[in-house]
């Protein structure tokens, strides 16, 4: 009876070593094929029960990979599949911001239309959007609501943002849509002082036109 129930013992714990072994395969299979935007893999392993919202260790789901790669094939999948479009990493970060980052207008527009939050407390789709200087995703943000004149938590504003970077035709975009060019960051500091501590003129005659001063 004793070697009985050990045999059962053995037997069940190489079911379970068996089925942890395989999940974490699966895992690994499921993370490169997001990178890689394998949509085929990806629908493969949702079919066999994996979790649309599975993360990486950071915290970014599926749909923040696919979201910051530009991979909208996978990003229509993974919503098809109810991925969460509001799910956050610990730092705050949604799909939505992640597309933002990479300028992925079409994709922006797919989490919207699934009830991403274009505008939220602290960093937002737009900061990220004019920290990269990509001015027609910040035209699709402000269209679909976002508060341009939005503070940071780093004090900043997306014009201050975009001033930053140098990005003269985010900077356009933003003042075009009345910016306010006159807030000051956390040292005093304007768009225009940004423009000329980087000895930007391009940028600094732009905000001089839109009505910007010392």
């Amino acid at each position: 009876m004793v070697l009985k129930i050990l045999l059962q013992a053995i037997v069940i714990t190489g079911l379970t070593l068996s089925s942890t072994s395989s999940f974490g395969q699966a895992y690994e299979e499921f993370l490169k094929a997001v990178e890689r935007g394998d949509v085929k893999v990806v629908a493969g392993l949702l079919d066999k029960g994996l979790d649309p919202d599975t993360a990486d260790p950071k915290g970014n789901t599926a749909l923040m990979m696919a979201s910051r790669l530009g991979h909208e094939h996978l990003v229509g999948l993974l919503l098809e599949r109810k991925a969460n479009v509001r799910a956050r990493t610990p730092h705050g970060d949604t799909a939505l911001m992640m597309a933002s980052l990479g300028g992925h207008v079409g994709i922006a527009r797919m989490l919207i239309e699934r009830g991403a939050q274009v505008q939220q407390p602290g960093w937002t789709p737009l900061h990220y959007a004019a920290f990269m200087g990509h001015a027609e995703m910040i035209r699709f943000l402000l269209d679909r609501g976002a508060e341009k004149d939005a503070v940071a938590p780093n004090g900043y504003t997306a014009l201050m943002l975009a001033a930053r970077g140098g990005h003269l035709e985010a900077a356009r975009v933003l003042l075009q849509e009345d910016a306010d060019f006159r807030h000051r960051g956390p040292q005093g500091e304007t768009a225009l002082a940004i423009a000329r501590a980087r000895n930007d003129k391009p940028l600094e005659e732009l905000l001089r036109r839109a009505g910007a001063t010392e």
